[in-house]
């Protein structure tokens, strides 16, 4: 048996540095044309529920078998879900024998909401 070592990645730092809130200063036309995708990605009801069901599982991982039954769609169409929700960068993909396991990428969803947090940006005021 082999092991890997992994690289481990501050999340709350990359974030911080990647995604000031939209309401703190505006952003350059290269960064909208990403989060523009990112949010299309979610944007589907179907790839939403493909995510919950993702980070609701045990390690936050599912095989594609598993959420074919949830979504009531073939097979080839979770795939193509799940193909835009990883080029979106809220999943990663792993092959185990002829399956394929969905993980939830660390710190994706959190980016996310960190940049549209527009409570970050304002002063409380009491």
């Amino acid at each position: 048996m082999s092991i890997t070592m992994l690289q481990v990645t501050d999340v709350a730092a990359d974030a911080a540095a990647c995604c000031t809130p939209l309401t703190r200063e505006a952003i350059d036309a290269d960064r909208a044309e990403d989060l523009a995708r990112k949010l299309k990605a979610l944007a589907d009801p179907t790839r939403l529920r493909l995510v919950s069901i993702v980070a609701a599982s045990e390690g936050e991982e599912a095989c594609v078998c598993d959420l074919i039954e949830p979504v009531g769609l073939s097979q080839p169409t979770v795939s193509h879900h799940l193909r835009i929700l990883m080029e979106a960068g809220f999943l990663s993909r792993s092959k185990r024998g002829t399956w394929a396991y969905y993980k939830l990428v660390p710190g994706a969803l959190g980016q996310l909401s960190q940049l549209l947090d527009v409570t970050a940006s304002r002063p409380v005021v009491e």
